[in-house]
């Protein structure tokens, strides 16, 4: 999840303030507020405006890049002519903020990111495998229904099958890999381990490119990655917050960010996981803050 708000332009000094003047005041109260402009990423779900989806069209599957991604909220930017904004991510979106601020440090105003990720190899090794240990019953059946070869990673078996031309080992593995989204992020709610993450029309598509970038390193391998580049973005105010109890990315990565990022602060928020309302709020006082 990303977005982009527009600064909150200073207003112009009002005239004495009278009783006649109030509705205008407050149209232009509401017209100087920030615009949030979530764009609708290459991704199933989201508004399904963007055309086409990963499973209409398979075989474009590899034309999905970190730097495509980079490419369209550019292009965006460019297109409302805004010239420079504040950039927002939860999760994955803090992953494609960071690289996008990298590569156009000169257009973010400030990031604001909750629940940080860079997409390391790492961290994509962590949650695929490493979380088995705390998960250790349901990371057996999720390793096993990878049907991984070996030596293979379990997320490229599952990138492997799930490009695959077979369509009952697609939603097979696309079941398996939506009832582990549950698994590691019930820590305060053990019943989703029972339940599936998406339907049946999303999880597809969802875990298809969600393995095809983590299988890549999110396409930000070596010198490219995001912790490699974080002096480019040095001077960017950042906001930065963690849940202390997020088992799926742990806080160690936006510990990492910060120390990094000499105009930026974390929040690690004590009773929380991957998100949650006391991170929301934070995210929310941020933005304002920033804007």
């Amino acid at each position: 999840m990303g977005g982009v708000r527009l600064p909150r332009r200073r207003p112009r000094p009002l005239a004495a303030r009278r009783p006649r003047r109030l509705a205008r005041q407050r149209l232009v109260r509401n017209a100087l507020r920030p615009r949030p402009l979530p764009p609708d990423r290459r991704r199933p779900g989201g508004s399904g405006r963007s055309r086409p989806l990963v499973t209409e069209s398979r075989d474009r599957l590899a034309a999905h890049t970190t730097q495509r991604l980079i490419a369209d909220i550019e292009a965006l930017r460019q297109h409302l002519g805004v010239e420079d904004w504040v950039v927002a991510g939860i999760s994955w979106g803090t992953t494609l903020a960071l690289a996008y601020a990298q590569q156009h440090p000169s257009r973010v105003r400030a990031l604001a990111l909750m629940a940080v990720t860079t997409t390391s190899r790492d961290e994509v090794d962590w949650i695929t495998e490493g979380v088995g240990r705390v998960f250790p019953v349901e990371w057996e059946a999720f390793e096993r229904a990878s049907q991984r070869l070996p030596g293979e990673r379990v997320v490229d078996a599952y990138a492997r099958r799930l490009a695959g031309a077979d369509r009952e080992a697609r939603a097979d593995a696309a079941q398996a890999w939506d009832r582990w989204e549950n698994v590691h992020v019930s820590l305060d709610d053990p019943g989703l381990r029972e339940r599936g993450h998406l339907g049946p029309e999303l999880r597809e598509g969802f875990a298809a490119l969600v393995t095809h970038y983590w299988a890549n390193d999110g396409f930000l391998p070596g010198d490219q990655a995001v912790l490699a580049r974080l002096h480019r973005i040095a001077h960017v105010p950042t906001a930065l917050i963690h849940g202390r109890r997020d088992i799926s990315g742990p806080a160690v990565t936006a510990w990492r960010v910060h120390r990094e990022l000499p105009q930026s602060t974390l929040t690690i928020v004590e009773d929380e996981g991957h998100g949650g309302p006391g991170g929301s709020a934070a995210l929310t006082a941020a933005l304002d803050g920033f804007c």
